[in-house]
């Protein structure tokens, strides 16, 4: 059924915002009204101004930083259901269908059911959170993404005392994303996971935007999961469903190459890829003779993180 219902950065690695490609005037028309009357204005007049022209701050956020250029991050994004290659998922993403979206909620849970988008988005409060972003590959960025609390979000279906991990499913439109259609790489549609206590945690959202407008398509769109804490690949794009399980589920990567890609993914320069180290990182934006960032424990969010793995054994655990 559908039930319609901080460690300051430094000011040398924030992403640039970005002008990013127009979406349809029926989503920003549905963000108006359900912002509306909350200090959101979104722009219907003008299409160059971004869809949130004012958020609040979440508390992991910082006013210190300088952007980096924008169309390197407009045309660098793994999307693998669409390409290989950093570039051409830019354009190709855009043929996905993303209105109407809704997202099924299952499981470990006594509220369970479809729920629209913008139903969810009504008993949301958004933010501007803004975070560092590591990727496995060893490059960073950092990005401003508009988003809500992943754990307000479950607190809503109230989960169930046995629900012990989070599953996210992304979305699968083989006929639009040409290495689904292939079967090509990964088994699909792409699937991550938490623990439930990573999921509650108030640094983990769902982001529904970015640079104060809608998320690109190509960057997750309409509705994607950030993990400051972790590699990026944990950050599952355009979900379609959230499952709290008993036991841990199998993500892609895991299940793809398990002695390269831990369940728990947790930026850590002590444990390097087998085929590259990660105690540094190559800032995207960054000239040929900038040195490369030290790779912190945790991407710099140990204060807050660190007592969720305490007695692991981060390198067994990886």
């Amino acid at each position: 059924m559908i039930i319609k219902t901080t460690k300051d950065i430094p000011a040398s690695e924030i992403t640039d915002p970005l002008i990013f490609k127009e979406r349809r005037k029926i989503i920003k028309a549905m963000l108006a009204t359900v912002f509306s009357g909350v200090g959101i204005a979104p722009a219907l007049a003008n299409n160059h101004n971004p869809a949130w022209a004012t958020l609040p701050k979440s508390d992991f956020s910082t006013d210190l930083l300088t952007p980096t250029p924008a169309e390197l991050i407009k045309n660098y994004t793994n999307y693998y259901e669409f390409a290989f290659n950093k570039q051409d998922s830019t354009s190709l993403a855009q043929k996905l269908r993303t209105d109407p979206w809704s997202i099924e909620i299952s499981g470990e849970v006594e509220k369970p059911g479809n729920y629209y988008l913008e139903d969810i988005l009504r008993q949301q409060t958004l933010q501007e959170h803004i975070y560092r972003f590591r990727c496995v590959e060893a490059w960073s960025m950092v990005v401003p993404w508009v988003g809500f609390s992943l754990g307000n979000l479950l607190k809503t279906v109230k989960p169930l005392s046995t629900a012990n991990f989070v599953k996210f499913t992304a979305v699968h439109q083989p006929e639009i994303m040409p290495r689904q259609h292939n079967n090509a790489m990964l088994e699909w549609p792409y699937v991550e996971g938490l623990r439930i206590d990573e999921a509650m945690h108030p640094l983990t959202i769902l982001a529904v935007g970015m640079y104060g407008d809608v998320l690109p398509k190509q960057n997750g769109a309409p509705l994607r999961l950030v993990v400051p804490w972790k590699y990026g690949f944990k950050s599952i794009k355009a979900i379609v469903k959230i499952e709290l399980l008993k036991r841990p589920p199998i993500t892609s990567w895991s299940q793809f190459a398990p002695d390269e890609y831990g369940f728990y993914s947790n930026v850590n320069p002590a444990v390097a890829h087998p085929r590259w180290s990660q105690n540094s990182e190559r800032q995207l934006g960054s000239s040929f003779f900038t040195s490369r960032r030290q790779t912190e424990l945790f991407n710099g969010y140990g204060e807050q993180v660190a007592s969720l793995y305490r007695d692991m054994d981060l390198r067994h655990f990886f």
